[in-house]
């Protein structure tokens, strides 16, 4: 299989540092902690005598360390990601968390200070040219100003969160790296077993579901303490800072109106029996049965193409289907290949999916991916590739704004996988090829769409009953198959294994809540694709302009040239209504 692939390329993380062990890192550790005990010296409990000019001095100084721990952080986590079986990475990880975690923990009086600033004062402040190029910052901090506690409180919130909340994420990651799943005569890694659910022979695909679940059943345990755990603790934060539910902090975060989400949360599931009930009846019609048991969910057609793809022409496919739309997009993606940017084999103890890391500015992206030669791992490159010339794009706006809020991050992800799909399927040779490469894609939009809702639904059901108590394994795998079904539909047959499949997504444990980012990002992008295909005037300019922006813009100021509004409640049926569409297609084929 490897040698069909061709060469796969691996990280050079000496662009970060030389290695764990070297003077480099070394000496950026102790400079990280001297600047940072020197600009508590200098700035704290003195915020708010600072004049304008004197803030925005601070403000850069407080954007370099910020550089500087950002890449000591990135270069720690991508050293840990590319095998987190090894007991000597994760100690190095976790040594470095813990460091880094000292020194900022000297920062945090900053923004607590700045949180104190009364408005008008600020708005005086910031006609001072040196502090005005930070006021989407102080914008997007002082939204936690309602939440903010006591410079006390934060600050051992601040130092036992690497004890807490990410030591629970370190457990799952390397419970998660250290699982092998039975399979014939093999021993598989967590990214190996799921790839054969997507296998052509459905004895391969139950047997690999099989084994799947029963190895996820008996370490259930530890994952649902870990889930308890972590939904408890944050029911305590957001007591504590008055959240008004579990969502608030990541709609705050993500700079989007709790009303906006609800509104796509709403869309989406209305239109399940449209969108994947619809699909999924239809599939099990092509299968030639009334219902399909869980593991053919994402079975490939017979017609569909399953050779295996070598990574130099899935990189020819990408980036020729970048450039046919912008040719400057596809020269910063162009820059990811040959360069050591990109981590692509499949290896036992790495991280498992995929990844796009922005680092730092002052660096640059790395993209981690497990290729295992098939169309969707070439939509998968499409789609990390995408994350990641966004944030090269965006790095101009420097360490404090660069990151784009989760809302419009998969912006630049999702528009890539559509470029390159709908480039492939103008080359398929006939109807028969067409109707599976339209039968992927849209399993992909319903697995963006459906499935990261039906994630949320979960999530807020969890944290929801959490708060009444303590939750059994059994209770939390009834909120998962409730959920299940009512967003796949009656096509489905689903075995008592199953149960235990809602234990191995970690956007649960690392981002909670994170999800529907992915459902706000596909249906955003069906609306922009369809200005583009509309032939709306400058359309390649508006939209590399929207990546540079980084996030300095919110989703209304970013989407209104471009005649889109998020906060219109029928934004969202418009992009359900482009999978609603291929669906209609596929009927007709």
């Amino acid at each position: 299989m490897t040698a069909m692939l061709g060469e796969l390329p691996t990280w050079n993380l000496n662009d970060l540092y030389s290695s764990p062990s070297g003077t480099d890192l070394d000496a950026d550790l102790k400079r990280a902690a001297a600047d940072a005990a020197s600009f508590a010296a200098d700035y704290e409990g003195k915020v708010a005598t600072l004049d304008g000019k004197a803030l925005g001095i601070a403000i850069a100084r407080y954007e370099a360390l910020s550089d500087l721990m950002g890449r000591i952080g990135s270069y720690a986590s991508l050293y840990y990601a590319q095998d987190m079986a090894d007991p000597e990475r994760g100690r190095f990880s976790q040594n470095v968390s813990e460091a880094l975690n000292d020194a900022s923990g000297k920062l945090v009086f900053f923004r607590l200070e700045i949180n104190k600033i009364d408005d008008a004062v600020l708005a005086t402040h910031l006609k001072e040219p040196a502090l005005a190029k930070y006021a989407p910052w102080l914008r997007d901090v002082r939204v936690f100003r309602p939440h903010d506690l006591s410079d006390e409180l934060e600050r051992f919130l601040h130092d036992q969160s690497v004890v807490g909340s990410a030591a629970w994420s370190r457990l799952f990651d390397e419970t998660i790296a250290r699982l092998r799943y039975p399979f014939g005569n093999e021993m598989l890694t967590e990214p190996q077993i799921l790839d054969k659910l997507s296998n052509k022979d459905a004895a391969v695909r139950k047997e690999a579901a099989k084994s799947f679940g029963k190895v996820q059943g008996e370490n259930i345990a530890i994952f649902s303490l870990i889930t308890n755990t972590l939904a408890k603790e944050k029911e305590i934060d957001d007591r504590w800072r008055k959240y008004a539910r579990p969502q608030s902090f990541r709609n705050l975060a993500n700079v989007v109106e709790d009303e906006v989400v609800d509104a796509l949360v709403a869309s989406v599931k209305a239109a399940y029996p449209k969108l994947s009930h619809r699909y999924y009846r239809l599939k099990a019609g092509w299968f030639g049965v009334e219902r399909m048991p869980y593991w053919d969910r994402n079975a490939p057609l017979p017609e569909s193409d399953d050779r295996v793809i070598p990574w130099g022409e899935a990189e020819k496919i990408v980036l020729d289907a970048y450039k046919a739309f912008s040719p400057e997009l596809a020269a910063v993606g162009a820059r990811f290949f040959g360069s050591g940017w990109i981590d692509a084999p499949a290896r036992p103890g790495k991280s498992p999916g995929a990844f796009a890391h922005p680092t730092v500015p002052s660096a640059h992206p790395y993209l981690l991916l497990n290729y295992q030669g098939k169309v969707r791992d070439v939509m998968t490159l499409a789609h990390e590739l995408g994350h990641g010339v966004h944030q090269v794009l965006a790095a101009a706006q420097g360490p404090l704004m660069a990151d784009t809020p989760l809302t419009l991050a998969e912006t630049a992800s999702v528009f890539g996988e559509m470029l390159t799909f709908q480039s492939l399927l103008k080359s398929a040779p006939d109807p028969k090829t067409r109707k599976a490469m339209l039968a992927a894609k849209v399993e992909d939009m319903l697995n963006t769409v459906v499935r990261q809702i039906a994630f949320y639904d979960f999530e807020s059901r969890v944290h929801g009953a959490r708060r009444q108590g303590e939750l059994t394994p059994e209770a939390i795998g009834e909120i998962w198959m409730a959920v299940q079904t009512e967003s796949l539909g009656p096509a489905f047959t689903f075995d008592d294994e199953y149960r235990s499949y809602w234990s191995y997504i970690g956007h649960f444990i690392h981002s909670p809540f994170y999800v529907y980012a992915y459902a706000f990002g596909d249906c955003l992008v069906n609306s922009l694709y369809a200005a583009y295909q509309a032939g709306q005037a400058d359309f390649q300019a508006k939209y590399l302009d929207m990546l540079r922006a980084g996030g300095v813009k919110r989703h209304k100021e970013l989407l209104a040239p471009f005649g889109l509004d998020a906060s219109d409640p029928a934004f969202w049926d418009k992009g359900l209504g482009v999978i609603s569409g291929l669906v209609d297609e596929l009927e007709t084929l």
